[in-house]
């Protein structure tokens, strides 16, 4: 099994400048990288990017309760 890519270039929301609760997303071919902005080295959540893009519409939509 190989490990996937890490992203390389993060982002930040700039909604979130000044809080000190926020994620950063990252971008690697098909795969999209979520990490806490606090703890950078904790690990990072891989998804595919039609997952992470269906996560943002239902957020969107206020659908997740």
């Amino acid at each position: 099994m190989t490990r996937p890519q890490q992203p390389t270039i993060w982002r930040k929301s700039s909604r979130s400048q000044n809080t000190t609760n926020c994620v950063e997303i990252g971008r690697t071919p098909g795969r999209v990288g979520i990490r806490d902005t606090k703890n950078r080295d904790g690990g990072t959540l891989i998804v595919g990017r039609a997952d992470f893009s269906s996560f943002l519409r239902a957020v969107k939509a206020d659908r997740l309760g």
